[in-house]
């Protein structure tokens, strides 16, 4: 990006956060395609909300402050977040604002939606911080109370009348004449939106909505033991409601990633351990890494152990869910037998051959393969 973010705000580098936000939803009404008609208008406002992403994030506007340039990937600075509003596909920006455009009064005798919708997030999590608990922080963009209003759509001296249009019925009645009389046909009130309400007065900032697009940070507790796509309700963190009605719950799906070294299976856990013959045959007590922090567990190899032997270690596995107990470690042992052997060590595999009466082949000089090579 060429320009400058601040000028492409069109604030100062002093600016406050609440400034920062103020001018982006200013410009942002502005350059949205769905009012700006110029051929560069998704260009306009991509630009917009790209700097926006930087300046609206402190850590990312503190490197651009310092080094000009802009930080890694962009999307509002949260890489284990993924988006999916539930009512149908992702929710940026740009489509805040094409709801928030939609969604005053009016649009077509639809009525118009007062209670904020449910949203969704899926939060990425590691093996390790379910297994100890983890509180993370969510940044997402949303339909927030307006700050100007207090989310309740006045302006100053603004109050609530009566919809001139369907005198408060939230609905208007049309007669059309036809050849088999007069027909007559109820739709919602274009001009209030079915509310029977309007505003005199509305807040400039919202238009009278009582919420405005805006980019929320939100902290969420990941209980000890969660499962992969169990969900978190947030009461009120959804999309807010018009005019001060009840706003939607943003619910979060966590989504346990892949473990290089485990693989859960309920409470309990699976994984590998490598034995030499030596200590399949005889036994051995090998230590491996635990789940949790720092954790070391003994895993006791039986004497005689086959390969693929199943050894159950109890209570190291996950953190029941709202439990103080844990599951159990299952560990898979493969048997590694060497590649190539010392002479001493072939000695000795020889001596045990011969005293377990077992048949083995003998070690062939490099001058008998050459020789074996020809004939």
């Amino acid at each position: 990006m060429a320009r400058d973010l601040y000028e492409v705000l069109g604030v100062e580098k002093t600016a406050t956060d609440d400034e920062i936000k103020k001018a982006f939803r200013r410009k942002a009404r502005q350059l949205h395609p769905d009012v700006n008609k110029a051929e560069d208008a998704e260009e306009q406002f991509k630009e917009l909300n790209e700097a926006y992403d930087v300046l609206s994030d402190a850590n990312k506007r503190a490197q651009y402050d310092r080094f000009g340039t802009i930080p890694g990937a962009s999307g509002g600075g949260q890489p284990y977040v993924d988006f999916d509003d539930i009512f149908g596909g992702g929710f940026g920006m740009g489509d805040l604002f094409s709801s928030f455009f939609g969604g005053g009064m009016g649009g077509g005798g639809a009525r118009v939606r007062r209670e904020g919708r449910d949203m969704g997030v899926g939060l990425r999590l590691t093996l390790e911080e379910v297994a100890a608990g983890v509180k993370k922080e969510i940044i997402y963009d949303r339909l927030a109370p307006c700050p100007e209003c207090d989310g309740s759509g006045l302006g100053e001296n603004g109050k609530e009348v009566t919809c001139p249009e369907c005198h408060g019925q939230g609905r208007v009645v049309t007669v059309q004449r036809t050849f088999l009389g007069d027909m007559q046909t109820a739709t919602t009130c274009p001009t209030c939106g079915g509310t029977g309400q309007t505003i005199e007065n509305p807040c400039s900032e919202c238009d009278g909505q009582g919420r405005v697009p805006d980019r929320q940070r939100v902290s969420v507790e990941v209980p000890v033991g969660i499962r992969d796509g169990q969900q978190l309700r947030l009461s009120g963190y959804g999309e807010a409601g018009m005019r001060g009605a009840a706003a939607g719950d943003l619910i979060v799906t966590c989504r346990i990633m892949p473990h290089d070294f485990f693989q859960r299976d309920g409470d309990n856990l699976h994984t590998r351990v490598n034995v030499s013959i030596v200590q399949a045959c005889l036994g051995a007590d090998i230590e491996v890494e635990g789940i949790m922090e720092d954790e070391k567990v003994t895993v006791s190899i039986p004497a005689g152990c086959q390969n693929e032997q199943v050894v159950r270690v109890r209570g190291y596995g996950m953190p029941r869910f709202k439990s103080d107990a844990r599951g159990d470690l299952f560990t898979h042992v493969s048997v590694v037998v060497p590649k190539k052997l010392s002479k001493r060590e072939r000695e000795l595999l020889e001596e045990l051959a011969k005293e377990m009466g077992e048949e083995y082949a003998e070690e062939r000089t490099p001058f008998q393969k050459i020789k074996d090579a020809f004939n």
